[in-house]
């Protein structure tokens, strides 16, 4: 399955309730009744959102009996983090001049 745009896949995971269920699946997998009852959110709105997540790639089933077990699927988390660490060279950089003026300020009051 092909996975959605970085912006696309964070749009999809802003919403509060699919946030949430993303949390509680990054623990362990779960199924619909499980997930009802840790969230406190409706069945159907646990399908709805269960769907969305499906459709964006974030999220596999598996049938087991007459339970569909929901789990993340790590490749549009491994994209995601990709994207957030190619961040981390211009914040290093950054930190770096941050720490130089800082050098500075320091050296000038020292004389």
């Amino acid at each position: 399955m092909k996975t959605l745009p970085i912006q696309m896949m964070l749009f999809t995971i802003a919403e509060p309730n699919r946030f949430n269920i993303v949390e509680l699946l990054k623990k362990r997998p779960h199924s619909v009744g499980e997930i009802v009852e840790e969230l406190n959110i409706g069945q159907p709105q646990v399908s709805r959102h269960l769907r969305i997540l499906g459709e964006a790639g974030l999220v596999g089933v598996q049938h087991k009996g007459q339970q569909r077990i929901y789990s993340l699927e790590a490749g549009p988390f491994q994209e995601l983090d990709a994207w957030f660490d190619s961040f981390s060279l211009l914040w290093e950089e950054r930190l770096d001049q941050f720490e130089d003026y800082m050098l500075d300020i320091y050296r000038k009051e020292e004389q």
